[in-house]
């Protein structure tokens, strides 16, 4: 599996919703928490962005909970 990077808020329920959806699929990702470190918020800017959660997994960039872009992504 590729690295998983996902982007997140503090109280983003949408943010539980990626994280979730992920600890159930098995899959370990690395957190990057916007509130908590500047860098993490420019990279989401950088991307041309401006909330998240944002899930980069290998060369897909996956903005919110989207199921089906998840599915797309991890097979």
């Amino acid at each position: 599996m590729d690295n998983v990077i996902v982007y997140t808020s503090t109280n983003c329920p949408h943010c539980r919703q990626v994280k979730s959806f992920l600890s159930e699929k098995g899959i370990s990702y690395e957190e990057r928490n916007i509130e908590q470190n500047d860098e993490y918020a420019q990279q989401v800017w950088d991307m041309g962005l401006r909330a998240v959660p944002v899930t980069l997994i290998g060369e897909h960039r996956i903005i919110g909970m989207n199921k089906l872009q998840f599915e797309k992504a991890l097979t």
